[in-house]
């Protein structure tokens, strides 16, 4: 995409440049660039039970999904801890010029990407200066798309806009800085359901939706262990999400902790964020491999045992050892961990080992 391009875009969509935005269509009416008003319908067998077995991946592999395709995602947490850094990594994968983030793959888009850099658009730019060189300029012309400022109108308010913003840039991919700027009084269920109408009008259009956002105040530097409740505004934000990332931390630290709080698959994490403040990129510190946790352990171990490394404390939560637990089960599914003793015993504890050479998952 030319500068031309890109300043045409504003044109059509920014008041500023002399046109008036377009209104969200009246109920029955057609949607933007859609012929047919009734062209969702699909067939209830095609809808049931032509879905993927395994969740289609814009970020992840296999059951290890932090972004799935058709799903919001939501990276939360308290400034300075690399949301923006997290995010310019993902844009970089989806426009090609990166593979992984924190060791899990990332699907490059086919369309552009467009970045609402409504929060402190500065300071955003130099973030992701960090990443990209000058040799990344013809692909960023090309492809990357950035509206800097606030947008012209409420999005909760108006829901059809962040569709129509995305087809106005040909954008496959929006990433969304910050979700506060986007919709005002997000604590409030009418404006929390507005942006879930307006994220969810985008992902109809074909759109992987990429959100920032902040915790509540209470707690807002990461101390105790976050919760969906750490989320700040209406429960409508979360639960039109397909996925929730809370990084917690104080600002600048090097170190974050990425807990997975929604997930459209299996749990992915929770570990360590070493975050290289030179250079943009981020990986995992100190993490701990469940699978190979317990193939190094003689003996094996309890679901309980494992529960407590994998979170770091000797007082894990029936839920925490239930998630660890599952994956084990899914691992000796697959044949690469082995089960001993009676999962149905109230008395002896099931433990998880390395296959036997004569036995194997059983």
């Amino acid at each position: 995409m030319t500068t031309n391009a890109s300043e045409a875009i504003l044109r059509d969509l920014y008041p500023a440049y002399g046109v008036e935005v377009p209104e969200e269509p009246a109920p029955g009416e057609p949607q933007p660039d859609q012929d047919d008003p009734f062209a969702q319908f699909i067939t209830g067998g095609s809808f049931i039970l032509d879905v993927p077995e395994k969740t289609p991946a814009v970020w992840g592999r296999d059951g290890d999904v932090l972004w799935a395709e058709g799903e919001a995602l939501i990276v939360c947490g308290p400034n300075g801890v690399g949301k923006t850094t997290i995010a310019g990594q993902l844009l970089a994968g989806r426009l090609g010029l990166m593979t992984t983030v924190l060791g899990l793959p990332v699907q490059a888009g086919t369309g552009r990407v467009l970045y609402l850099a409504m929060d402190r658009p500065q300071q955003a730019a130099r973030a992701l200066r960090r990443l990209f060189t000058p040799e990344s300029r013809p692909v960023l012309d090309e492809r990357l798309v950035v509206w800097k400022g606030p947008p012209p109108k409420d999005l909760a308010q108006n829901p059809a806009l962040l569709a129509q913003m995305c087809a106005h840039a040909g954008a496959d991919t929006v990433v969304v800085d910050s979700l506060k700027d986007a919709a005002l009084k997000l604590s409030e269920d009418e404006a929390g359901a507005g942006w879930n109408r307006a994220r969810q009008a985008a992902i109809t259009q074909g759109v992987q939706v990429l959100e920032l956002h902040h915790p509540r105040k209470s707690g807002s530097d990461g101390a105790g262990t976050p919760t969906l409740d750490s989320v700040y505004g209406s429960a409508w934000i979360t639960a039109g999400a397909g996925s929730v990332v809370f990084l917690s931390g104080s600002a600048g630290d090097p170190v974050v902790k990425l807990t997975h709080l929604k997930q459209p698959s299996e749990e992915v994490g929770p570990f360590q964020i070493l975050h290289d403040h030179d250079t943009g990129t981020s990986a995992l510190y100190d993490s701990t491999d469940l699978l190979a946790l317990v193939l190094a352990t003689p003996g094996g171990m309890t679901a309980k045992q494992a529960a407590s490394d994998v979170y770091d404390t000797e007082n894990t939560k029936p839920a925490e050892v239930q998630k660890v637990r599952r994956r084990l089960e899914k691992y000796v599914k697959d044949g690469l961990l082995e089960r001993v003793g009676d999962p149905n015993s109230k008395t002896a504890p099931v433990e998880y080992r390395a296959p036997s050479v004569a036995g194997g998952a059983r």
